[in-house]
């Protein structure tokens, strides 16, 4: 009898989540429930879902408003209902129109007109589908009203938003930061009522006792209605079942397709090659994976015409298939993976296959995906209220000032001082949090389906432009909508702009072949590289964690790499895995200490887990669960899938089968800790080993072209460090670094020769335009010649002048800053308002001569810092008083568990939480000679010396050692006071200069 239920995803307007309204509903003694969430279907999917375990028949449709004034209630006659419904809401949402007061005609669906909207239209004509709502609020009205006489058309329309007084509170909150107004100020049009809340069936009923043909209405509407999806073990795959024009037809294209290119990746395959490629496909057919396989084959297909480069990675990479026709650039043969990761004859979804391409490229493919496939949109995620967000959002509801807000956000409070309004705010607060809050987009994810999208789902049109659905991947997968994961990334940007400016700068030079995997992995130099840990601006290997991890695993190779990609993932490294792998690989004799059954099933990796297939093998191998069973228990390591049934289920089978096995319970226990600290953040092997592969592209880059490697690295944003630190790098590469120049720089940096000139990009304050009209000018009509042709060729204020002249980007005039910062006032007061097209005549200059100016380098790295960001000069230059350097960080291996001191500049810092939540910093420095040393501040030293930005540190503190790794723990840090600027004395200003006498400007003048 529920026609109008709310959740949550009646986005900052309903209260709590599906699956309370179902529980809710339950204790009601509700059998039939309809979910109808503010122009918003996000929780439909999962409802439906959920229902029956609950006892209920689910139905769904859509509260369709104008902001809070109620329209109309659509609700679905069944599956082609809620397609309408969808189609309507989304149509008004694309276009940014208002949803009109009277709905359309709906084949498939009822429209219920709330009783006091219909009092405001006096619609009087109603269409077989449509029905008037009366709620227990309206009964009493409802007598005196001319739509007593419509019998047959009233119906039960009792709205469900609130459980309890505090949910009510909640909501009036959360429309207050809606309307972003105070609490005391929110208007009740923009509330719901409080007597919005579910009653206990009979007790509803009762009420409507006068009205007995009211609810015979409302029982034949809900007997009219009903909505099927599948989910579980009953899915069925959703996404676009066939490629071409018959799945017959579709296998015999990837057959085509795996012949045509076998002799591409193996020149002279043998029977190894040749029967895992017939079992794939074997398989792949079997399971119905065809047209996916084909898809993903014609997204990379155009992306290769189109001349981008791509990284196919994910469980999909461990299939000869993918690596035949081109998805992949893995090789599983050479790396042994295993095919029951990717595939299995268990698995309902298929294998993930996330293709990477450059971050400028990615829109690109993205509109060719929308333009070749009809049923496509991007997935969603939810992003949701977070506790401390919101108290600060609360606090401004209730008008609680900045301070306090501070206070109660930052937790540094008394309870004894706290008043009734901030005991609100925190109680709330934590009511709230974990809310949705609103709708965003998934990082990667599309759906190509072979339904329309509107048969699952409305859509949003956010600002990519794209339409977007309002669930997210949990109940996709859940009902068999599989996403493409399309990603982009600055690597391959990096790759790809390198190879470019190597053509444009060494144009005697061969073309580039990255693609040249197998020659890269054997060569000395790259691997040497890696071993050293010297791989900054290298995707994926050049953090600190990454660098000092190939150094204690004496990364040498290709396998090594791959490892090691895992091995860095967060789980791995909690579990105290990751320790354990270093010390098998660097002492062989500690490999006896693998559990037996481990050691066989992992005997790469020595019996530790490191790849995501290992919970596979172990779960498969050592604990007996079939493999449909060991792949809900890797899947269930992470996010909400944890929590289900099934995999509480494989968890009880798990470990009873060990048991039965004979495996000590400390064994079992150790085992299964193994297991659920790591696999939901671990990687597939074939994953790894695409990471690796882009690593090993780039690292030939930087080892043979390491200056135009990192011009590359600069202009796609950098990468784990600062731009600072990747200009650092090119200077010990060999570059010359120069600030921006107006002749020779362009938006982005370029490199001419071994001279890198700076990019007009990094001046903040610098506006586009002027450096559009400096470009323009300069490529029309060629160098200026001095700062007056620039003034005559580009209208500039004195403002902008001066950003350029303190930068020196007139450094070829050879005047001195000062000079010229005081002839452009001159010359542009004596000007006045300039026009910005070009002039027929140029204007005569006067010349001014003046004082000599002296502006040394200190002077220069001070205006640097402030336009740069950063100094052009070493930092130890800098440094206003003397240093020891007796010491260097290559000598930190003489002092193992002795006190040193280092100087060094700051490159990287970051907070650790350790597992008794105390604070922790890891900081990473370069000495003089640009050596890397990294120092840990535990929770002691953390706060008693704090990190204060960029520059020279003292560094005083124990030298410890790991597995030949080498860093210090802080006893003391200090920052190093620099050089003052000269400038700082009281010097005459040019008002002083512009003042002076008379007869004094006469003599200055020519």
């Amino acid at each position: 009898m529920y026609l109008n239920c709310h959740t949550y995803y009646s986005l900052r307007f309903g209260t709590f989540s599906e699956l309370d309204l179902l529980q809710l509903a339950k204790d009601c003694g509700v059998s039939k429930l309809v979910l109808t969430d503010i122009n918003n279907t996000s929780a439909c999917l999962n409802f439906i879902r959920k229902a029956p375990d609950y006892g209920i028949t689910p139905l769904v449709g859509i509260d369709f408003r104008n902001g809070a004034k109620q329209l109309y209630v659509g609700i679905a006659k069944n599956n082609d209902g809620f397609h309408e419904l969808n189609t309507f809401l989304s149509h008004h949402s694309h276009n940014s129109m208002e949803l009109p007061e009277i709905a359309p005609p709906l084949e498939n669906t009822f429209i219920v007109y709330p009783f006091e909207q219909l009092l405001q239209l006096r619609k009087k004509d109603f269409s077989e589908n449509e029905y008037v709502g009366i709620s227990l609020e309206n009964l009493r009205r409802l007598p005196f009203s001319a739509y007593r006489n419509y019998k047959s058309k009233l119906v039960i329309q009792q709205p469900v938003t609130f459980r309890n007084k505090q949910d009510f509170n909640a909501h009036r909150l959360l429309r207050a930061i809606a309307n972003n107004t105070l609490l005391s100020k929110l208007q009740k049009s923009e509330e719901g009522s409080y007597t919005d809340q579910m009653l206990p069936l009979n007790d509803l009923l009762k009420h409507y006792e006068d009205f007995p043909y009211i609810m015979e209405n409302t029982k034949k509407l809900l007997s009219n209605c009903s909505i099927k999806f599948n989910f579980g073990a009953s899915r069925v795959s959703q996404n676009q079942r066939v490629f071409s024009t018959s799945k017959e037809e579709d296998f015999k294209v990837l057959n085509e397709l795996c012949k045509d290119k076998l002799a591409k990746r193996y020149p002279n395959p043998n029977d190894v090659v040749l029967a895992r490629l017939n079992r794939e496909l074997e398989v792949i057919k079997k399971m119905d994976f065809v047209s996916y396989f084909l898809i993903n084959h014609d997204i990379v297909a155009y992306a290769k015409n189109e001349g981008y480069f791509h990284v196919g990675r994910g469980s999909g990479a461990n299939s000869i298939v993918a690596y035949i026709i081109g998805i992949t650039d893995v090789d599983p043969i050479e790396l042994d993976l295993y095919f029951e990761r990717f595939i299995n004859p268990f698995r309902a979804s298929p294998p993930d296959f996330d293709i990477d391409f450059s971050w400028r490229d990615r829109d690109d493919v993205t509109a060719y995906i929308f333009k070749r496939f009809p049923h496509t949109a991007l997935l969603a995620t939810y992003n949701t209220f977070k506790y401390r967000a919101t108290i600060r959002e609360l606090g401004k509801v209730f008008g609680l000032p900045k301070s306090d807000i501070d206070q109660l956000s930052d937790g540094h409070f008394l309870k004894s001082k706290m008043n009734e309004i901030h005991k609100l705010v925190l109680k709330y607060s934590s009511l709230i949090k974990g809310m949705p809050n609103h709708l965003s987009v998934h990082s990667a994810g599309i759906l190509i389906l072979d339904k329309p999208i509107h048969y699952y789902s409305a859509t949003d049109l956010p600002p990519k432009g794209f339409p977007t659905v309002q669930f997210d991947m949990i109940i996709a997968e859940d009902a068999g909508i599989f996403k493409f994961d399309i990603l982009g990334q600055r690597g391959l940007a990096k790759i790809k702009d390198a190879i470019e400016i190597v053509k444009e700068n060494r144009p005697e030079l061969p073309e580039i072949d990255i693609t040249q995997i197998e020659k890269f992995k054997k060569d000395d130099k790259l691997n040497r590289l890696l071993s050293k840990g010297k791989a900054i601006g290298v995707y994926y290997v050049e953090s600190p964690a990454m660098r000092g991890l190939m150094k204690k695993l004496r990364v040498q190779d290709y396998l090594s790499l791959v490892a090691a990609s895992s091995v860095i993932r967060p789980g791995v490294s909690s579990s105290g895995m990751k320790t354990e792998f270093i010390r098998r690989h660097r002492e062989p004799e500690r490999r006896k200490d693998a559990h037996p059954v481990l050691a066989k099933i992992m005997p790469e990796t020595y019996g530790v887990m490191v790849y995501q297939e290992d919970v596979l093998k172990v779960a498969h191998e050592f604990a007996g669960l079939d493999l449909g069973e060991a792949d809900v228990l890797r899947r269930g390591m992470s996010g909400k899938f944890r929590s289900r049934e099934e995999f509480k289920a494989v968890e009880l089978k798990f470990r009873s089968n060990c048991k039965e096995k004979g495996y000590s319970d400390t064994v079992i226990n150790e085992v299964w800790e193994q297991i659920s600290s790591f696999a939901g953040y671990a990687f597939a092997k074939g994953h790894s080993a695409s990471y690796a592969v882009e690593s090993y592209q780039s690292l030939y880059l930087k080892c043979y072209f390491p200056l135009e490697f990192m011009v590359a690295v600069l202009n796609n944003g950098g990468g784990f460090y600062s731009s600072e630190h990747y200009i650092q790098e090119a200077r010990m590469c060999g570059g010359t670094i120069h600030a921006p120049c107006i002749n020779n720089s362009d938006l982005a940096n370029c490199i001419k020769g071994r001279n890198i000139y700076l990019g007009f990009g990094y001046l903040k304050n610098l506006e586009k335009l002027l450096v559009q009209r400096l470009l323009t000018e300069r490529q029309l009509y060629g160098s200026f010649k001095s700062l007056d042709d620039f003034i005559d060729r580009v209208a500039v204020s004195i403002e902008q002048l001066t950003i350029l002249i303190r930068i020196g980007a007139f450094r070829f005039t050879q005047r001195s800053k000062p000079e010229l910062l005081w002839q452009s006032k001159f010359k542009l007061n004596a000007l006045g308002r300039r026009s910005v097209h070009p002039q027929l005549f140029k204007p005569k200059h006067r010349n001014f001569r003046l004082p000599v100016f002296d502006q040394g380098w200190v002077e220069d790295a001070y205006d640097e810092m402030e336009l740069l960001g950063f100094p052009l000069c070493n930092y130890f230059d800098l440094i206003g008083v003397e240093l020891n350097y007796e010491y260097r960080a290559r000598d930190m291996c003489r002092f193992k568990n002795k006190d040193l001191l280092l100087y060094g500049i700051l490159v990287n810092t970051r907070f650790n939480t350790t597992k008794h939540g105390k604070n922790m910093r890891l900081s990473t420095f370069i000495d003089y000679d640009g050596e890397y040393f990294d120092v840990v501040h535990f929770t002691d030293a953390v706060d008693k010396y704090p990190i204060h930005g960029r520059g020279v540190y003292y560094c005083y503190g124990l030298i410890t050692e790991e597995f030949g790794h080498y860093s210090m723990k802080v006893i003391r840090t200090e920052k190093m006071p620099l050089k003052p600027d000269p400038r700082s004395r009281e010097e005459p200003t040019y008002d002083d200069v512009f003042n002076l006498k008379s007869a004094k400007r006469k003599e200055i003048k020519s």
